[in-house]
């Protein structure tokens, strides 16, 4: 049953979101972020077309840590993994937010990030994930700025690096690793303007490497093969059973090996990826996928009746699986504020987002979709289609501040906890 909070939002966050909409400094916000809608595209544009490519994301983060100098924010810090955050000091002793996108890509160095525009649809590699995130962050603080909102808790605004990929979130868990007084955290990532990411789907991701002597397919053969160990232990791997619920996958998604077709394999290699929303059944796939890669090696020795053949696991990824109650106020803050910009919300499925790792370790969290339009993440044709983008960046300017509270408007929802 898909989980909804269709007449259950509690009145209190009710209140605090009629409260914003009707305040005349909140008004303003949204009014100036829909004539802000021009300025965002042309920021989106020129982020995207500086090169973020995994674990090189230091000119993008240089980029944004300018912008948020020109927007007055405070206490500005690049960290020592390359992430940029800087402060918007509340008035009072509220609780403390951070609201996030990152500014990786999944595209290697040399991509060609020019962006083109047809019928008014940009098409750049990483033009919407997450570049869009970032400049409808970035339009949130010049609407706080311009209506003057005085925000009861302190909000941090933060670029991350390493969500994608390899990156296995180290941004976010660098940065949480250093700020243990975070009392709730939003990231603006995902194409569904409407929808709410609330439960995070965990992931291990293992570089599996098999070794042997290798040698001439003709003259040596009767050596065990690299490439037949790896083909055995793929084989197997394709007929795993996992459960749809909790939904649990896996993939075998990159295979090197070999060095020409008439030498047996001294080397080859697989990286693989497994998902779950459940710690539980995460760690049973990983139990039953590191037998397979074992027994592999052991059917491969067996064939030719030798030990040459070893295998060499490598764990580079580990995304914590990550859960909370949909009726927690994070998430009704959300729900409401969709609602009150028109739009129908939604409870999405989990997913991989930096809110995994805030989410594991206790801290209320949320990922909420960008405004427009957007498809073909992580390939080459990505597109984005800006038409009413102004409406999910209102969005988020009502989440955040109803989160945080505003004085003398609505007392924040987000409990203080430390």
């Amino acid at each position: 049953m898909t989980a909804t909070l269709e007449g259950k939002v509690l009145p209190n966050v009710k209140e605090a979101i009629e409260n914003l909409i009707k305040d005349p400094a909140v008004q303003k916000g949204f009014k100036f972020i829909e004539a802000d809608h021009q300025h965002t595209i042309e920021e989106q544009i020129e982020i995207t077309e500086i090169p973020a490519p995994p674990f090189k994301e230091r000119k993008r983060a240089e980029n944004f840590m300018h912008r948020l100098q020109e927007l007055n924010v405070q206490n500005i810090h690049m960290d020592s993994e390359g992430n940029v955050y800087g402060f918007r000091l509340g008035t009072g002793n509220g609780p403390k937010i951070v609201i996030s996108a990152h500014l990786d890509t999944v595209f290697p160095e040399g991509t060609d990030v020019t962006v083109k525009s047809k019928n008014g649809v940009l098409y750049a590699p990483g033009i919407s994930d997450d570049t869009r995130g970032l400049a409808e962050l970035l339009a949130v603080i010049r609407a706080i700025n311009e209506a003057n909102i005085k925000n009861i808790g302190d909000i941090i605004f933060c670029g991350t690096v390493g969500e994608e990929g390899a990156g296995d979130l180290r941004g976010v868990k660098a940065f949480f690793n250093d700020h243990q007084d975070i009392d709730g955290f939003i990231s603006i990532d995902g194409p569904e303007s409407n929808g709410i990411v609330y439960l995070g789907a965990g992931s291990y991701r293992y570089n599996i490497t098999y070794k042997g002597p290798g040698g001439h397919s003709f003259g040596a053969f009767g050596l065990p093969s690299a490439t037949h160990a790896l083909g055995r232990a793929i084989a197997n791997i394709a007929d795993l059973q996992t459960p749809s619920d909790p939904k649990t996958t896996f993939t075998v998604g990159e295979v090197t090996g070999g060095t020409t077709v008439n030498a047996i394999a001294a080397e080859a290699s697989m990286k693989v990826d497994l998902r779950s929303s459940e710690k539980k059944e995460l760690d049973e796939l990983a139990e039953k996928f590191l037998a397979i890669v074992q027994k592999a090696a052991d059917d491969e020795n067996k064939r030719w009746e030798t030990d040459a053949i070893t295998v060499e696991i490598d764990k580079f990824g580990n995304r914590p699986s990550a859960k909370q109650a949909y009726e927690e106020v994070i998430v009704q803050a959300a729900w409401a504020a969709i609602e009150a910009t028109g739009e129908t919300p939604k409870l999405t499925g989990p997913s991989s987002t930096d809110a995994n790792y805030p989410l594991s370790i206790g801290v209320p969290s949320i990922t909420l979709g960008r405004g427009g339009k957007g498809g073909g993440a992580h390939t080459l044709g990505e597109w984005f289609n800006p038409t009413d983008g102004h409406i999910g960046i209102q969005k988020n300017f009502l989440t955040l501040l109803s989160l945080v509270g505003v004085e003398g408007v609505c007392a924040p929802l987000l409990q203080k906890k430390n």
